[in-house]
């Protein structure tokens, strides 16, 4: 079953009641679309668009207003039908060019001649709608029955006797068929440019015609966006190559087209599910190994054969933090974007011999990845060129003052944990101390050795002690820290503190009467800063230890 072809100036012609009617203008093309009739009187009070439409006068309604067939022109009525002789006022020379007139042998009134289009144009809807139902439960049926992608657009291919493609919202292809490799990437590139330089494309919601070049010739296709509710979701695409097909080869791509949009993208819909819970899996499985949330080790090792991990193999654990994602919006839509964030990390620096992992812990996104390097040189390089990949890439995507922290490399998933606590480590002292870029807990050596001490009893006392009642978070807390940062430097200070010299001199006493002793003098400046970042590991570690109780 195929379309039944649409109505034309020449098909009307070619009607036994328009038997003895001609063409008195210089021009018609026979293929103009004809679908509706209107009468002069009424489209004379009327400035709407007159395409597809032919216009019935009588010859004394015509010769009252010879003028206004200019108008009819303008407005594209695809003919006037004057029914009748053409009357003596109106000569050849006042037809305007681009308007066909035609003129009937004898009388046939406006009923007879609406009467006729009626019925050819639901004749032609009925047939559309019939072939459209047949595409849809040909399609529908394959979808049902679990066929998938290839072979949906196989079937599309079939229907339409034609190559078909699918691409995504980006102008990814999903899938092909019909085409060569070679002749794909020839015809994509082209075609990928129309549709993403053409908004009108993305927009509307029915199908049209466009040609694009190719090195090896000329393409028509076909495209229809895939929309699923408000959504876009991509296109599907019928081609022909060579010369443009007819109008009866066009209207059934057209058909086939619109119909396929629904079971593609219903299909698509499907394998996104089925990704993003593979996703979803894969991503609880690296939250309790970075977390060591494994009953027993079997548990793991099922589960790692599952998901097709190495556990022997090494790994290099990166973490930062998307500053703004939770606060750009409402709490899923924010998760979307981390997980985003997360995949764009995940795919950087491809390789056939690495594998990346990825989880979004909070406002954390983890990325574990497997190392290639044998040498701890070629491991310490390896990692620190993607950690800086990584930061390179969320700059560029409008994070820049994100650090990407990473621990030691793990041998073995069981130091999984221990990789992921330093680069948490790094990642939040990164933040404290406003460092950006690629970040190692290594790098951070001081902290390093001082986080050995920093949970015990006596360096809380020793805290306590120093700091007095200058408590995390508090006024003078921020210009003690801004104080030391600038090492010592009262001007600096006070720039970055955007607060005048005198009140900074002011607040540095207020300071030294809190912590008992002048903060000016150098060993002071040492005993406070060395408390501030025990504070702060100490603060950090019990923050972790909260996370890493998950199971």
């Amino acid at each position: 079953m195929e379309p039944h072809p649409r109505l034309t100036l020449g098909g009307l012609l070619d009607e036994t009641l328009m038997e003895g009617a001609r063409v008195i203008s210089d021009h018609a093309d026979p293929a103009a679309p004809v679908t509706w009739a209107l009468p002069f009187a009424e489209v004379m009070t009327r400035y709407d668009d007159l395409a597809a439409t032919v216009v019935y006068a009588r010859p004394e309604s015509l010769a009252a207003k010879p003028t206004s067939m200019s108008s009819l022109a303008a407005r594209g009525a695809s003919a006037i039908i004057v029914d009748g002789p053409l009357p003596p006022a109106v000569t050849r020379d006042q037809i305007p060019a681009g308007l066909v007139v035609i003129e009937m042998g004898f009388p046939i009134g406006f009923s007879a001649l609406n009467r006729l289009l009626a019925e050819r144009t639901l004749t032609q809807e009925v047939h559309v709608m019939r072939y459209a139902t047949h595409v849809h439960q040909s399609l529908a049926g394959l979808l049902h029955r679990g066929a998938g992608m290839t072979t949906l657009l196989r079937e599309v291919s079939a229907l339409s006797h034609s190559p078909a493609l699918v691409f995504d919202a980006r102008c990814d292809i999903v899938a092909a068929n019909g085409l060569e490799k070679a002749t794909l990437e020839l015809v994509a590139g082209p075609l990928r440019d129309r549709l993403t330089g053409r908004e009108d494309v993305r927009d509307h919601h029915d199908a049209a015609t466009m040609t694009v070049e190719t090195p090896d010739g000329e393409w028509t296709s076909t495209v229809a966006p895939i929309r699923l509710g408000k959504y876009f979701e991509g296109w599907v695409v019928i081609l022909h190559r060579g010369d443009r097909p007819g109008d009866h080869d066009l209207a059934q791509h057209e058909v086939v087209a619109t119909q396929a949009t629904a079971i593609i993208g219903s299909e698509m819909l499907r394998q996104r599910s089925v990704e993003e819970a593979e996703e979803r899996a894969r991503g609880d499985f690296v939250q309790a190994l970075v977390h060591g949330g494994f009953g027993t080790e079997y548990e793991m090792c099922t589960r790692a054969e599952y998901h097709d991990i190495d556990l022997d193999a090494t790994f290099a654990v990166f973490a930062t933090r998307a500053l703004g994602s939770r606060a750009d919006g409402a709490e899923p839509q924010a998760d979307r974007t981390l997980l985003r964030l997360a995949r764009y990390a995940a795919s950087l620096l491809p390789h056939k011999d690495v594998r990346s992992y990825l989880a979004v812990l909070g406002d954390i996104v983890v990325v574990v990845r497997t190392v290639r390097g044998s040498t701890p040189a070629e491991i310490d390089d390896e990692v620190r060129e993607y950690a800086v990949a990584m930061a390179d890439d969320l700059t560029s995507r409008g994070h820049a003052l994100s650090a990407v922290a990473y621990g030691a490399a793990a041998v073995g998933a069981t130091q999984i944990r221990e990789s992921y606590r330093e680069a948490r480590v790094a990642l939040d002292i990164a933040a404290r101390m406003h460092i950006t870029g690629a970040v190692a807990y290594q790098d951070l050596r001081s902290f390093g050795v001082l986080e050995q001490i920093a949970d015990t009893e006596r360096s809380r006392q020793f805290t306590a002690d120093v700091l007095g009642p200058i408590r995390l978070g508090t006024e003078l807390h921020t210009i003690l820290l801004a104080y030391l940062e600038h090492g010592g430097n009262v001007n600096a200070a006070a720039r970055a503190l955007n607060m005048h010299r005198n009140t900074m001199l002011s607040k540095l006493d207020r300071l030294s009467r809190a912590v008992g002793c002048d903060i000016r003098v150098p060993e002071n400046q040492f005993t406070v800063w060395l408390a501030l970042r025990l504070e702060l590991l100490d603060s950090l570690g019990s923050s972790l230890a909260r996370e890493m109780s998950y199971r």
